[in-house]
């Protein structure tokens, strides 16, 4: 593993120094050109210390790295420890920090994703191909974890635009042209929305028409859960946040880190107002006086959309005087944690806080916090304008509602697919993707994403709900389904998994931090220990602080059980 000081770690991505780096700041002067510098790109901008993410990303966006005297004045200015900034810093992938004596990155950067289904559709040899074709003094080529778009794998991102179904001539084609913005498509704006009905239901919560307390019980009855992955029932977290002592807020997990996840920017780029209005709802309805949306760093066209669309309801007195912020993530897995979420949120390192107290309780800056993710809240008007048994009434073999299925691999038609909860693989290869692609044979899928295991295809008629896989090793998690095929190798799949999770852990716990890595190079060898990998997961899965850890190990623990032919 690279140290610190390199700013790169093993597997080539930027910016994400070792886990717990810290730089000596002992003795060290603030330059007063840099102070300047830093002085004039932060304006009139508060100096507050939940706004340090933030402002790293307004030197970063300048400089197109962080140097330590850009650091060392942030940190005067913000009247910080030199060390509490560079921890931050070092912390989060989409930082490039550069220590004294190490030459900065070139201006420009490709990132390849790396991702199972992107490497299914050859990331490798695109990487390969890129490498001897660049000049490294004006463009950088790096390997990336997910970016969200795996139904057009491979996707490779030219500064904050991405080139999907990517190959090195239209990379290279982005890189002569030289447009580094987001693509934006076509959506539903404020306007249109509002035409269309929207935010009806939200003015009837505003000026009383409606009460508040049918909205949680219609929440209730129609059984919506969680749909980042937890699947709480929502109508009981917003009551549990209401009993709670005021003031109270609200936090939208928009963070969808998770491989084979897709949804959340489905719909935030297609409808951005349903969701917002959903949240404004429960805003409402547990009396929140502030909205915190946590958006990944990976949908830069996003972070245009929502300020131009929040700037319109606002204007338009939606708002109702409940303040919207729209919080930037850094590159971090861990931050789709609902605690790691709430510490970078407040600036700091996403690392998961202990439980209890739990963030209905005790979250953002101390107060009772409502965190929804943005499905969720995507379904909020529909829920209430179609009634409860609409949504419930949607499932299939004994699921309940709708869900918004994140579908990539083998498969003829992927993208996202608004299905039934609770209907099958084999359904859903069917009846919503055309099929297996051309040339493959259904082997296995991942029921969801990187954390939700492996299973073979003879158990692809098990019902995608939660409740319905835990029995076998497995989770729904965010419905991410990565269909693999005869062509694929398990244990391919599985170390592909498990270096992802080395490289996002966190570090804060050993069992994590140790055991990932440790895992890798069990992975890697010819043939698989069994024993000792099972003995591993087993302390992995019992003595890991949050879910990352915890859930590491079930791809490669559904291998060894499910494809044994594949690890010998």
């Amino acid at each position: 593993m690279a140290t610190a000081q390199s700013g790169i770690r093993k597997f080539g991505h930027p910016g994400k120094g070792a886990r717990g780096a810290r730089y000596e700041g002992k003795g060290r002067q603030v330059e007063p050109e840099a102070l300047t510098e830093i002085q004039a790109l932060l304006g009139d901008r508060p100096r507050r210390r939940d706004l340090l993410i933030e402002h790293l990303h307004i030197v970063q966006d300048s400089a197109g790295h962080l140097s330590t005297r850009h650091l060392t004045a942030l940190a005067h200015e913000m009247k910080l420890s030199l060390a509490e900034v560079f921890e931050v810093a070092t912390f989060y992938a989409h930082f490039d920090v550069v220590a004294d004596g190490e030459a900065a990155p070139a201006p420009l950067t490709i990132r390849i994703c790396d991702s199972l289904t992107c490497e299914l559709e050859g990331s490798d040899a695109l990487y390969d191909a890129l490498d001897g074709r660049l000049d490294s003094t004006k463009v950088r080529l790096v390997r990336a974890p997910c970016m969200g778009r795996c139904e057009c794998a491979p996707v490779a991102e030219f500064g904050h635009r991405h080139v999907v179904n990517a190959t090195a001539d239209t990379i290279m084609e982005a890189v002569e042209k030289g447009n580094t913005h987001p693509d934006i498509p076509p959506y539903v704006g404020f306007d249109e929305y509002v035409k269309n009905g929207g935010y009806n239901i939200l003015n009837a919560c505003l000026s009383c028409d409606t009460d508040i307390e049918d909205i949680i019980s219609a929440l209730e009855a129609s059984e919506l859960r969680g749909l980042g992955g937890a699947g709480f029932p929502t109508g009981r977290k917003w009551r549990f946040v209401l009993a709670e002592p005021e003031p109270r807020l609200l936090a939208v997990n928009a963070d969808e880190g998770e491989p084979g996840t897709f949804k959340d920017r489905y719909y935030m780029e297609r409808d951005p107002h349903r969701f917002l209005e959903g949240m404004l709802i429960a805003a409402r309805a547990v009396a929140a006086e502030e909205c915190f949306i946590y958006l990944r760093d990976e949908y830069p066209g996003l972070h245009h959309v929502l300020g131009e669309e929040i700037a319109k309801l606002s204007a338009a007195g939606l708002d109702a005087g409940t303040k919207i912020t729209v919080r930037r993530g850094a590159g971090a897995y861990i931050c789709g944690e609902e605690s790691a979420m709430l510490e970078s949120i407040e600036g700091k390192r996403g690392e998961p806080r202990h439980k209890p107290p739990f963030p209905s309780q005790v979250g953002l800056f101390g107060r009772p916090t409502l965190i929804n993710n943005v499905e969720t809240l995507y379904w909020v008007r529909d829920i209430i304008e179609r009634g409860a048994e609409w949504f419930a009434g949607e499932g299939r073999n004994g699921g309940k509602g709708l869900r918004s299925f994140s579908v990539s691999g083998r498969v003829q038609e992927p993208g996202v697919k608004l299905a039934p909860a609770g209907i099958t693989v084999n359904e859903l290869i069917q009846e919503y993707c055309g099929g297996m692609a051309d040339g493959h044979q259904f082997k296995g899928y991942l029921p969801g994403g990187a954390s939700g295991g492996i299973l073979p295809a003879s158990k692809g008629d098990i019902p995608l709900d939660f409740g319905t896989l835990e029995s076998e090793g497995c989770l729904i998690g965010s419905a991410a389904i990565v269909v693999l095929s005869d062509k694929d190798n398990m244990r391919d799949a599985a170390l592909n998994l498990m270096r992802f999770f080395e490289y996002e852990s966190c570090g804060q716990c050993t069992p994590c931090r140790a055991g990932t890595e440790k895992a890798v190079k069990l992975m890697s060898a010819p043939d698989w220990d069994g024993p000792l990998l099972r003995e591993l997961s087993q302390t992995m899965m019992d003595a890991s602080i949050c879910g990352l850890g915890q859930a590491a190990p079930n791809p490669l623990l559904m291998v060894l059980k499910h494809f044994p032919e594949d690890v010998t």
